[in-house]
């Protein structure tokens, strides 16, 4: 079964053809980190804007790349949620538009069990990925969500814990932000850190309890008061005007004796720790076979080494093109879900804040 996948849910425009839910074919990622790193993050208004001019050259690359047209393929499938709601609009609209046209059935996505299906797919050229083994438990961060599922089959999911404020890779962007390291931050906050020691500034965890839980706003919070002694006064140069109502990202000026190096890497550190020690925990707790990584900050590489260190069970996690937003991953998620008979009609509409499951497990499996 070959399936066009289109993923519009923040800021990559992206189109693949992915077959039975393992193979990808091709995989066209569109960024718009060049449109959005001059004002430090998003612009849900300009994400939208350039969706619409890429989707389409998009989608037709993907069909190149892959050697297949629309009369090869089985279905479409789109990402209906969660993310900003004019990107989630375009990608909606172009998926029932072409799945009208061609004849094909649309299938619904969520976002993040598209992140967890990236650990299924494979990569032109690269060796086969076994498919994982259940039960699992994965640990979904990226810059809006940093949950930790319990999965036991295909569509059985069970939620153990999330974050109460802040998604790990959105405490990375404040941080580098802090930092004056720029957007996006995970990457910046990583490269910075390999130049510094954790420890020297040491900042907290919260570990709220025995819970599966995770907080990082107060960890932001602390880095934020910790540099405020290295700040130094500057006046604005630039204002926004009726043509360009977005007003730009203005790092920060501080001292020069700032341990900007020591302070990435601590920061990075209390990030990791909370997520591995409950990571590991849950796996313990909840015996599982296998354990996933999924998401943006699923490329970190401290993350990944750490995980891999502190549980038992194989630890797996997408290759870096597949960690951040992409429609391969769409794709592949669709294929399961068509098995289990999920499709949607021309009725379809986006869901911004679509939860991936909402059922708690309170306690351990005996």
């Amino acid at each position: 079964m070959i399936i066009l996948g289109i993923e519009t849910s923040c800021d990559e425009t992206s189109a693949a053809v992915v077959r039975d839910g393992r193979w990808v074919l091709s995989n066209v990622i569109r960024s718009q980190v060049d449109l959005h790193k001059r004002y430090g993050g998003i612009v849900p208004e300009l994400a939208s804007r350039r969706h619409v001019t890429t989707i389409i050259p998009t989608i037709d690359l993907a069909f190149e790349e892959a050697g297949v047209g629309p009369s090869d393929i089985d279905a479409v499938a789109v990402t209906e949620g969660p993310g900003l709601a004019g990107s989630l609009l375009v990608g909606i609209n172009v998926a029932k538009t072409l799945a009208y046209v061609w004849e094909k059935p649309l299938i619904p996505v969520n976002h993040l069990e598209g992140h967890i299906y990236a650990n299924w797919l494979t990569l032109p050229g690269q060796p086969e990925v076994e498919p994982p083994v259940f039960p699992l438990v994965c640990l979904i961060v990226s810059g809006g969500h940093t949950e930790l599922i319990l999965m036991r089959g295909h569509g059985d999911y069970a939620l153990l814990g999330r974050t109460l404020d802040d998604a790990a890779g959105e405490a990375f962007d404040k941080g580098a932000r802090v930092l004056g390291l720029g957007f996006p931050g995970g990457p910046a906050i990583q490269r910075a850190s390999e130049q510094g020691r954790a420890g020297r500034y040491p900042l907290p965890r919260a570990w709220l309890g025995d819970s599966y839980d995770f907080s990082f706003s107060g960890l932001k919070t602390a880095l934020l008061r910790t540099v405020e002694q290295y700040r130094r006064p500057v006046q604005s140069s630039r204002r926004s005007s009726s043509r360009q109502p977005f007003p730009e990202y203005e790092p920060p000026v501080y001292s020069a004796n700032m341990p900007v190096a020591d302070l990435a890497a601590e920061y990075q550190e209390a990030i990791v720790e909370v997520l591995v020690e409950k990571t590991a925990r849950a796996a313990r707790d909840f015996r599982a076979s296998m354990v996933l990584l999924a998401g943006g900050v699923a490329a970190n590489a401290l993350l990944r080494r750490r995980l891999t260190e502190a549980v038992s069970v194989p630890v797996r996690y997408p290759p870096p093109i597949l960690c951040t937003d992409n429609a391969a991953m769409i794709a592949g998620a669709a294929y399961f879900l068509y098995q289990r008979g999920v499709t949607a009609g021309l009725d379809l509409d986006v869901q911004a804040q679509l939860p991936l499951v909402t059922r708690t497990l309170i306690r351990a499996q005996a």
